[in-house]
């Protein structure tokens, strides 16, 4: 039978009182003591407001750590999961800017970072070394009890809204790189802790003493390059310079970059990306492969990943001007030959808008002007004089 609202209320207001009075005993939240030195608290938090790079919205996570006793706190931007990767770089971060470890930390669950492993045993040991390298004892709340890990959840929402405010009084919350928004939200925390600064000092005291080396904070994988010039990791595919295929490389995976190492000799940096659910990422540099297109450039054509192999929106432009322009030889040619110049003149940037600003006028630069622009030899300031010596000075060693 259907009440009527005000009947509803009376009954509800009623049952109210009732288990006030009569009802069972409720669950009561006890209010910890805080010992500078004692709790460093950590968590991972979606962030849940728009920021965008280069008009690309940026799906992150913050990385959030906490030093309750004093309010003091450190944050990172962190672009894939609860991986280990990122929990040992967030506190190793967090440890080096409050100048000490604390002798527990808490977490509200540490199973979330076992899915980016390939088992929960090896992150399980993992973590462990890390808190022997420290010294710290790991401790979590029990699952689903949010309150127990009060501190830390109460901190990641002021961290949000102050970054949402941050945001609004800037007037944009579009950047050129993952590097500047990185920046904006470090410069945001230092500003918070910079009101807390005489009570961090008192907790500095307490703090155990950093470890005289970092601490490892990547996982390594043995790869093989194949036969495209390219490495598969984490359903991500990446190329690597034309020399190295056939050989196997270990690569350190860091939560931003990926360092290759071919034979022992750190061989190059890449930036790491992660793939979207159930899709494949890749990370193509034409650097790596130009040499390969330039023996054989109608392969740029048909190559599969002919949208990666190109750098920026204006080569884009000039790919999609060309192909409807020149024949389909001569668009490969064309376009395989302009990278070729830009990768030789390092003026990537340069070349594009140069081939650009010809076909916004009409005129679409040949090869030759691009490589009589760009890749023209130095002249000399001045003819240098060489006095070529006499013959006859020989006859001085014969004697």
């Amino acid at each position: 039978e259907d009440f009527l609202p005000n009947y509803r209320r009376t009954l509800e207001r009623r049952i109210r009182q009732w288990r006030f009075l009569y009802g069972e005993d409720q669950d009561v939240i006890f209010r910890q003591q805080k010992e500078f030195g004692r709790q460093g608290i950590m968590d991972f938090t979606w962030a849940d407001f728009t920021v965008t790079i280069q008009g690309e919205t940026l799906e992150h996570r913050l990385f959030n750590y906490r030093l309750p006793a004093s309010g003091w706190g450190h944050a990172e931007v962190v672009y894939g999961g609860e991986s280990f990767t990122a929990v040992a770089t967030g506190l190793q971060g967090a440890f080096e800017q409050s100048g000490g470890v604390p002798t527990e930390l808490r977490t509200d669950s540490l199973s979330a970072a076992y899915k980016n492993n390939t088992s929960e045993r090896e992150f399980t040991e993992s973590f462990q070394q890390l808190a022997t390298h420290y010294g710290f004892q790991p401790t979590r709340n029990n699952t689903g009890i949010a309150h127990e890990n009060g501190a830390i959840e109460s901190s990641n929402n002021h961290l949000k809204n102050q970054i949402r405010q941050a945001l609004a009084i800037r007037g944009s919350h579009d950047f050129e790189t993952k590097e500047e928004y990185e920046h904006f939200v470090a410069k945001l925390v230092e500003r918070r802790n910079c009101r807390i600064k005489p009570l961090l000092i008192d907790e500095q005291r307490q703090l155990q003493p950093l470890p005289a080396f970092d601490s490892v904070n990547y996982s390594v994988h043995l790869l093989k390059v194949s036969t495209t010039s390219t490495i598969q990791l984490k359903r991500v595919t990446y190329s690597v310079p034309s020399r190295l295929i056939g050989s196997t490389v270990r690569v350190h995976l860091y939560d931003k970059t990926l360092e290759v190492y071919c034979h022992g000799e750190h061989t190059l940096t890449l930036e790491r990306v992660y793939a979207a659910s159930n899709r494949r990422g890749h990370q193509i540099d034409y650097k790596h492969v130009i040499s390969s297109l330039m023996k054989k450039p109608r392969a740029f054509r048909g190559c599969q990943w002919r949208e990666q192999l190109l750098p920026s929106d204006d080569y884009q432009a000039i790919w999609k001007y060309v192909d409807a322009n020149l024949t389909m030889d001569e668009a490969s040619l064309y376009m395989v030959r302009l990278l070729n110049v830009a990768n030789k003149s390092e003026r990537e940037d340069a070349v594009g808008r140069f081939v650009l600003d010809g076909i916004r006028i009409g005129r679409l630069p040949t090869l030759f002007d691009c490589e009589d622009r760009f890749l023209k030899d130095e002249s000399w300031a001045g003819s240098p004089k060489v006095e070529q010596h006499k013959l006859s000075s020989y006859q001085q060693i014969l004697e």
